[in-house]
């Protein structure tokens, strides 16, 4: 089952537009994905005994009994199944070495795209590029720690001793990079980091004692800690937006929006931990303006005007899709913006190639990742006001795990609170309100300083808030950079 990911009006039924379909069973035949072709590994049996033949003798070694022979079988087996799943260079048959260097981020199991929103709004923040070689080191350690039984201990003290060397060694940098007035608590998250409950020197001790618990549990504090940090050190955007669209609304850093969510046939949604059976739950969406400030601000000032508050939310087997009934006056036709991983800043209007090796810095192939449907005139714009959620499920994935339509929306932030609920959410619940709890004040807009402006004036001022709006912007770049 398919959900529309364009907005349509709301006329009773909702609308399916086959075009929007997220799977691939109305793609091209050029567009879909190629699975790669296995060969079969068999282990053939030729005689009853083992011989080794010299001119025109012939040694009967031994004789091998039947179970011996079926365990040698099936360890040659194992052997070469081993081999070929782990050696680089292909077996003989093998046509994957065919495959361009862009297609193969689809079929390598290493490919590291974020599978979590956290981790993605954390590789999303522009920060220091020691802090980013620093979170780099101990991103690496989480991978690690999914190997199964003997886990590399070693290899993983050399990450936290080449973050802790990074941390002491360019000390002065992390801290240049954080703006004056947020350099007191910078300063105590460094210590933190370094010397801290949770820091680098209790996770090497962790990782010494081999307890993958505590490795685990103080990964996440220390990661968490470095977020925080690269956070102090981004404050605005770190790029200039395309002079036409300096009069929409942008967020120039993130931003939080707590939904309440109400039950539309009266019954109740699970109980919390130890708790009651609750008739609304609540639901917190982080917004990542650093990615993409567009699409994010215009999100951010529909819930600060309330617009969300009341609209009726309708759901398929991947998707919780908001109601296309506000119309096209509710909200500004952004264009698709989306920001390529190792980019400086956004595309407009252009979808992403996976095949070719193009990932977004905001995946939607994560659950609960938020982003906006298309526009119902051209899909390179996004609708002015109907967003969804994704729920990612990787059994309906293509290779690689990334979604069908990865690269083809506009992702601009991820659930982190809830999730668990995004799953009990069925069509007719309702969005009782939505609220901008955190990131107001990085949140801009023109009309936001007319607004201050007596009505003779606004007119005559159009053209200098203009200019205003563009020092703003100015001013958070310089704070960046």
């Amino acid at each position: 089952m398919a959900f529309p990911l364009s907005a349509t009006p709301s006329t009773g039924k909702p609308h399916f537009p086959v075009t929007h379909l997220p799977f691939p069973f109305n793609r091209p035949s050029s567009t879909r994905f190629r699975y790669p072709k296995f060969n079969r590994i068999f282990a053939r049996r030729h005689q009853d005994s083992m011989e080794l033949t010299s001119g025109c003798n012939i040694l009967n070694l031994f004789t091998i009994t039947e179970q011996g022979k079926k365990r040698f079988e099936s360890a040659i087996a194992a052997t070469i199944l081993f081999l070929q799943l782990t050696s680089p260079v292909p077996l003989i048959g093998q046509d994957s070495w065919l495959l361009s260097s862009a297609e193969a981020v689809l079929y390598s199991p290493e490919t590291k795209i974020p599978r979590t929103g956290e981790l993605a709004l954390r590789r999303a923040i522009p920060a220091n590029t020691n802090m980013k070689a620093i979170q780099d080191s101990l991103e690496d350690i989480s991978y690690l720690l999914r190997i199964p039984q003997r886990k590399p201990y070693g290899t993983m003290e050399g990450n936290v001793k080449k973050a802790l060397k990074i941390a002491k060694d360019e000390k002065e940098s992390i801290l240049t990079s954080i703006p004056d007035e947020l350099k007191e608590n910078g300063s105590v998250l460094y210590a933190s980091l370094i010397e801290g409950k949770d820091g680098l020197q209790n996770l090497l001790e962790s990782i010494k004692d081999k307890d993958p618990d505590k490795v685990s549990v103080g990964l996440a504090s220390s990661l968490d800690t470095v977020a925080q940090l690269e956070l102090l050190q981004a404050p605005g955007l770190s790029f200039l937006l395309p002079e036409q669209y300096l009069d929409y609304p942008r967020l120039t850093g993130r931003g939080i929006v707590e939904f309440s969510i109400e039950k539309g046939d009266g019954s109740t949604f699970s109980p919390e931990a130890a708790g009651e059976p609750r008739s609304t739950a609540t639901i917190e969406v982080v917004l990542d303006g650093f990615s993409a400030p567009l699409t994010a601000g215009n999100f951010a000032k529909l819930v600060v005007d309330g617009a969300y508050n009341g609209v009726k939310l309708n759901c398929a087997n991947q998707a919780i899709l908001s109601d296309g009934g506000m119309g096209k006056d509710a909200g500004y036709s952004i264009p698709l913006e989306i920001k390529p991983s190792g980019q400086f800043e956004p595309l407009y209007k252009t979808t992403l190639c996976v095949q070719d090796g193009e990932l977004p810095v905001l995946p939607l192939s994560v659950y609960g990742a938020v982003a906006m449907a298309h526009s119902d005139v051209s899909e390179e714009y996004s609708s002015p006001n109907q967003f969804f959620f994704y729920l990612y499920d990787k059994r309906n994935a293509g290779l690689g795990g990334l979604s069908f339509e990865e690269g083809q929306f506009s992702v601009f932030g991820y659930t982190t609170v809830g999730r668990e609920t995004l799953s009990q959410i069925t069509t007719g619940d309702m969005i009782r309100s939505a609220k901008l709890v955190e990131g107001q004040d990085r949140l801009s807009y023109i009309q936001e300083y007319l607004d201050t402006l007596p009505p003779s004036e606004v007119q005559h001022e159009s053209v200098v808030a203009a200019a205003i709006f563009v020092l703003r912007s100015d001013l958070h770049q310089n704070k960046c950079s």
